[in-house]
């Protein structure tokens, strides 16, 4: 039986990312997603639905995250959902909670600090360049190939 299990969101971020580290010195970003989507209701009038998911990054795409995006900033992620199950140790029912670990992820939009949607840069050593992510350079002008020389040899093996 074949099965699928893939994930694909487009969204802003809720939260500033939380990076912890396991014992054995593997990182863990936790974030939270929110995914907008308009239609229109039975009267024609548009509505809006803001859905809000939590979102699990282990590894270099963790730290990544935790680096490079903010609380309001946009990306896409691409993951897999993974249902976590335990019992509240207060009230001795069972929980359960949906989240998607994350596989990749795209940053859209502005980077920290350069302004517009992103959330600011954080203040310290972990500073990244924005000038070189705000305005992008004109791309190269293309050489054009050197005409062929009129005495080529056309039997050299190469």
């Amino acid at each position: 039986m074949a099965s699928l299990n893939k994930v694909f969101l487009i969204g802003n971020l809720t939260r500033d990312p939380e990076l912890r580290v396991t014992p054995k010195g593997t990182s863990i970003c936790q974030f939270g997603l929110a995914v907008n989507r308009q239609y229109k209701d039975d009267s024609g009038a548009t509505r809006d639905e803001t859905t809000f998911v939590d979102i699990e990054a282990w590894g270099k795409q963790g730290e990544l995250v935790s680096k490079y995006l903010g609380k309001g900033s946009q990306c896409m992620v691409e993951g897999r959902l993974k249902l976590d199950q335990w019992e509240d140790k207060t009230s001795g029912q069972k929980r359960s909670r949906l989240k998607v670990v994350l596989d990749n992820v795209q940053f859209l939009g502005a980077p920290r600090g350069a302004g517009g949607g992103g959330a600011a840069a954080p203040s310290g050593g972990d500073d990244v360049d924005q000038t070189a992510h705000s305005e992008r350079p004109a791309p190269p002008a293309r050489r054009q190939a050197a005409p062929a020389p009129e005495n080529l040899d056309e039997d050299v093996p190469f």
